[in-house]
């Protein structure tokens, strides 16, 4: 089976949300909806000096764009009760065949990475499928396709990994690879390991 894969170059990547908003753009995702998400990754603090400013104290920050991982061992698939979450034979795509699902969540809750999300107008799940139908176009992902700063790219995994390496999939804020994630992360300088990190993910909120 061949397994097609993502590519995220953390250090290449602005936090600018392309790739999350040509996603929803393009599937015309309700309000509540994302398939690709960017994420800000932070921490540190201040500290005061004798002149009575401040001056940066382990402070850090990255980004983080986010979709299906397209693991080995999906769990959504697993614990799909319908069988409409599928992993293709040939491509290794993880998909929602939206026929079969009943909307009933199993598998948004099984996913490690939060990767499906129910569509509450329609009343099934979605998630990213890679753009199966721009695939069949010989056309890359649109998220791929949209970044400005080529920090993502998509293909073969095993041509990624010629290209890039293997990458470390284990970087906060993600969580333990226990599904045998396919996507290949090189991270930023600054990144933290899973499970050590000192930081949190930083809201808008956060920032203004």
């Amino acid at each position: 089976m061949t397994q097609y894969a993502f590519y995220f170059n953390s250090a290449a990547c602005t936090g600018c949300k392309t790739c999350q908003v040509g996603c929803k753009e393009y599937y015309h995702l309700p309000a509540a909806n994302l398939q690709r998400r960017v994420v800000n990754y932070g921490g540190g603090s201040w500290k005061p000096t004798e002149a009575g400013h401040y001056v940066p104290d382990g402070v850090f920050s990255y980004f983080m764009s986010m979709a299906c991982n397209h693991c080995m061992n999906p769990a959504c698939v697993e614990n799909c009760p319908t069988g409409a979450m599928q992993k293709d034979a040939e491509t290794g795509i993880v998909w929602t065949d939206h026929e079969v699902c009943i909307g009933c969540g199993t598998c948004v809750s099984a996913c490690p990475y939060e990767a499906p999300q129910l569509n509450e107008d329609a009343g099934y799940s979605i998630k990213c499928d890679m753009c199966r139908d721009e695939l069949t176009l010989d056309r890359k992902p649109v998220c791929v396709m949209a970044c400005p700063m080529r920090a993502l790219d998509w293909g073969e995994r095993d041509e990624l990994v010629a290209t890039y390496g293997e990458g470390q999939m284990e970087t906060e804020p993600l969580p333990k690879n226990a599904t045998g994630a396919t996507t290949i992360i090189d991270p930023h300088p600054s990144a933290q390991a899973t499970g050590s990190g000192t930081g949190s993910v930083i809201t808008i909120a956060d920032e203004l």
